[in-house]
């Protein structure tokens, strides 16, 4: 679905939730026509709309379940396609994505000198990243936002605190980069896509346009040397 068809599902009225398959780079075997990187900047333009982009099954029945109670707006769930590893491990009795963004794993290297944002099946990169930098002494934490609206309710105290002050920031997400300059800052790096794709499997797409753990702590590592 396009933001076209958002827009004709009535955002002004609630109750209208959109189940739909919006995998910006996944979808590479249908060529490059075919890869949505920008609808997911799209949909989150449009007014009143709730657009989820969960990382796993938990996240998943987390979003579904705001989606289904939401008095105020309606929903897109934008899934993927592809097979994803559960990233939520550790069970909790509170809807984490209720607020659209909360820490997924904190450093486990000392103190965080690195925040890695994410959405969708890049969690995943983004958890691989962190390892990486551990490997190094390099102190990491991974930020999923499946809800960028939601996250805009929360309090500034606690957006400031789930995005890191103090840390450089490294958003990752297989589209379009436009949006995330509000939580990277000019001095953040994106991991993602700055044109269209290819015709291919997803993850040898995803090697070629350099949306990987690699990459990922590479550009940490290098904004990391331009700190003070």
């Amino acid at each position: 679905m396009t933001e076209q068809g958002a827009k004709r599902s009535r955002p002004d009225i609630v109750g209208a939730d959109q189940l739909q398959p919006v995998e910006p780079l996944g979808v590479g075997e249908d060529g490059p026509t075919h890869q949505p990187v920008e609808q997911l900047a799209s949909l989150r333009a449009i007014p009143n709309l709730l657009v989820f982009r969960p990382a796993d099954g938990v996240e998943t029945a987390e979003c579904w379940e705001i989606a289904l109670e939401s008095a105020k707006a309606p929903s897109v769930m934008a899934l993927t396609r592809q097979n994803l590893a559960t990233v939520r491990t550790a069970h909790t009795s509170e809807n984490l994505s209720r607020k659209g963004a909360y820490e997924l794993a904190p450093s486990e290297a000392g103190p965080a000198r690195v925040t890695f944002l994410a959405t969708g099946s890049e969690v995943e990169i983004a958890l691989g990243a962190r390892a990486l930098l551990a490997t190094d002494g390099i102190g990491a934490r991974v930020v999923s936002m499946p809800c960028w609206k939601l996250f805009e309710e929360q309090s500034p105290a606690y957006r400031d605190s789930t995005l890191g002050a103090g840390t450089v920031k490294v958003a990752i997400e297989a589209g379009s980069p436009f949006g995330w300059e509000r939580y990277i800052g000019t001095h953040g790096h994106f991991v993602g896509m700055h044109g269209f794709g290819a015709s291919a499997p997803a993850k040898d797409l995803y090697k070629q346009f350099g949306i990987t753990a690699e990459a990922a702590a590479k550009a940490a590592r290098s904004l990391l040397k331009t700190q003070p």
